[in-house]
């Protein structure tokens, strides 16, 4: 059974994001599918690891007669290593399970009822591209930030759909960045408002559960046990929830960024996808078989697609 396509139309960023809203809810068992096997082992492991790697106060830290504080470089090295494992953990399991994710939330807002194994496998067969991608952007970000924060801020919005042209048209490494940078040229600010509105969301959502838990562990924070137990259904609750939502709008910023640059045509990127095979010998219309134009204005095309050759007039 196929979901209702969406209506081929600029969206402002209030209904960007009452779309995701509403794609995340009517396939959360799909996405909680998606994200929840992947999410709590890892969140199981890290908080083992954090445990066992975290040194004791009065163990790693040593005063000698004079005064002078010194470190145990044991307890150190091992802490470091355990934070490298942490991070490595921590950047593979939300790749995978944020391409996942796209690839489900792309499904619905094409109007197909998305699979989590299906999903899930999309995004492992391009696991490595879309990690490539993450810590290329994640790293031009943070030089931006480096270098004087405002191009940091500019570099995060203009990279903020390269995962989703990664997988939805296969374009790799600083390809996407660059089409990603092009989709989001001229409209910087409502992305901005989109990207910043959408993280603030998933932040508050995922930071009162994971502070909730995290208080019920520091009732008793001598106790190992508990202190993972809920550490561990914190994050897993968390990044079950956050990250199919992060997803949710990205994606759907991602489509609504390519209807109003490109006449964006669902049923070519359905099949593009294969989601929606092309009956045999069938073809695209020439401009003079499409419907009689309709009125528009602006940045909109006349009709979908667009005649070819036709650029929105900030572009001409």
């Amino acid at each position: 059974m196929q979901a209702t396509t969406p209506e081929l139309r600029p969206l402002s960023v209030g209904e960007v994001l009452d779309v995701a809203i509403k794609i995340f809810f009517r396939n959360a068992t799909t996405l909680f599918a998606i994200v929840l096997p992947i999410v709590a082992p890892v969140q199981l492991v890290a908080n083992l690891i954090e445990t066992s790697v975290t040194p004791d106060e009065e163990s790693f830290t040593q005063t000698s007669p004079t005064g002078e504080v010194t470190f145990d470089l044991d307890d150190l090295w091992l802490f470091a290593t355990g934070l490298v494992v942490l991070i490595v953990l921590g950047v593979i399991a939300s790749t995978l399970a944020t391409g996942a994710c796209f690839k489900a939330v792309g499904d619905a807002y094409l109007g197909e009822r998305p699979t989590w194994q299906g999903s899930l496998v999309f995004a492992l067969r391009r696991v490595h591209s879309i990690l490539w991608v993450t810590v290329l952007s994640g790293f031009l970000t943070i030089l931006g930030f480096i270098a004087c924060i405002i191009p940091g801020i500019w570099l995060w919005v203009s990279f903020a759909v390269a995962v989703p042209v990664l997988l939805m048209e296969g374009v790799r490494g600083r390809r996407a960045l660059g089409r990603s940078r092009r989709l989001v040229k001229g409209r910087w600010w409502p992305t901005f408002g989109i990207v910043l509105l959408g993280s603030i969301l998933a932040g508050i959502v995922g930071g009162a559960i994971s502070a909730a838990l995290e208080a019920v562990a520091l009732a008793d924070p001598d106790n190992e046990f508990v202190s993972v137990v809920f550490g561990t259904i914190g994050g897993t609750v968390a990044g079950t929830l956050t990250t199919p939502f992060q997803a949710a709008f990205v994606t759907v910023l991602y489509f609504d960024l390519r209807v109003r640059k490109e006449g964006f045509d669902v049923q070519l990127l359905a099949e593009r996808l294969g989601l929606a095979a092309r009956p045999e010998g069938a073809f695209r219309p020439a401009p003079a078989e499409l419907p009689p134009p309709r009125p528009a204005g602006g940045e909109q095309p006349p009709y979908w697609p667009p005649p070819p050759g036709w650029k929105p007039p900030s572009e001409r």
